[in-house]
């Protein structure tokens, strides 16, 4: 057996490999607060995905202002972008936020993730939001009580990682990927 090296010291729950029960190739899971960060960067930089494809829909369609009849289709409309933004990019390992922030996704055995499995992981991370949006729509909340609704749930969300066994967020558990630290890959 090989001595561990430095970074699996660093890990979140430090095993030698010899103790190791999973398959996976033992790697560093990034802090909750570096993903957290990375994930901030990443709502960011979906700004500009979202300028860009509303400006596309609302000028091909020809919407004049935001209360249009069509804002739900603007509203498929960029989830699909989103999915298709996300699952591009994690099929090839890495989103620009995560070679910021040294963050790459994987499957379970430490491969490349199919899109196929990007795609549930996708669907899957829509957890981070759905739960709030489900439980404002009916009550008609302010800004201000959506705003404290929506970054608790998230606060909430991004803590339950604790309770995993690896450190994971639960739906790349329940998606099969996992979270590693990496250096930025190569772009050929």
């Amino acid at each position: 057996m090989v001595p561990p090296s430095p970074e699996v010291s660093e890990s979140n729950s430090p095993s030698s490999p010899a103790d190791s029960s999973s398959s996976a190739p033992l790697s560093i899971v990034p802090g909750l607060r570096r993903r957290m960060a990375c994930w901030l960067y990443e709502g960011m930089l979906l700004l500009a995905v979202v300028f860009v494809a509303g400006w596309l829909f609302s000028t091909l369609g020809q919407m004049r202002d935001a209360m249009d009849s069509r804002r739900h289709l603007l509203q498929a409309f960029l989830f699909v972008v989103f999915g298709v933004y996300f699952v591009w990019f994690w099929a090839r390992g890495q989103t620009l936020a995560m070679k910021t922030w040294n963050i790459r996704i994987v499957d379970l055995h430490g491969r490349p993730v199919s899109q196929r499995r990007a795609l549930a992981r996708y669907l899957l991370s829509w957890i981070w939001f759905l739960p709030p949006l489900v439980a404002i729509a009916p009550f008609k909340l302010s800004g201000g009580e959506s705003t404290v609704l929506i970054f608790g749930w998230v606060a909430v969300w991004a803590l339950l990682a604790r309770f995993h066994p690896e450190r994971q967020f639960w739906h790349d558990a329940w998606a099969g990927t996992r979270l590693i630290t990496s250096k930025p890959m190569s772009r050929r």
